[in-house]
């Protein structure tokens, strides 16, 4: 498995106040937001810090793995749906969260669960773009982000290679 050339460390400062961010965004829609529906697991925890701040209660989850390495995103498989009640109204005044858009492949899969729900996530890759509705930063293609759920404190190489200081 080769690693990716860019690395994009967030660390759980900058994760909390791009989520934050993120709600903002969505405050500003002047949409009114029945429940929550975030994309598992990575959609945990931006949805958490969302559901605080725009006092939404109702929170389920869409269970969907992913087989990936650093370079390319296989195939998805859905491991728990929506629940019903939510399903009822094609995702009218659902709000949608995940960490990361990639290729907007699943994205796209709860999509077509949820026709007229909103799409929000706190970072954006070029090819997942145009299947979200709101974002707050967008990185290349090629960039690998480390969320702060995966990372120790370890030392970091410069990205200009060589240069120690």
């Amino acid at each position: 498995m080769s690693l990716p050339d860019k690395a994009f460390p967030v660390s759980w400062d900058q994760f909390h106040r791009d989520a934050r961010a993120l709600a903002w965004r969505l405050a500003g829609l002047n949409q009114e937001f029945s429940a929550i529906v975030c994309i598992t697991r990575g959609g945990l925890v931006p949805a958490a810090i969302i559901s605080r701040e725009l006092n939404i209660r109702l929170i389920d989850t869409v269970c969907i793995a992913t087989r990936h390495d650093y370079v390319n995103q296989g195939d998805t498989m859905l491991l728990k749906g929506i629940s019903p009640e939510l399903l009822e109204k094609g995702g009218e005044g659902i709000l949608v969260i995940d960490d990361l858009t990639d290729t907007g492949k699943t994205a796209i899969e709860v999509r077509e669960m949820l026709p007229k729900a909103h799409f929000a996530c706190v970072y954006a890759k070029p090819k997942g773009v145009p299947t979200v509705d709101t974002f707050i930063t967008e990185v290349s293609q090629d960039t690998w982000i480390y969320f702060p759920w995966d990372l120790g404190f370890t030392y970091q190489e410069p990205i200009a290679k060589g240069s120690r200081g």
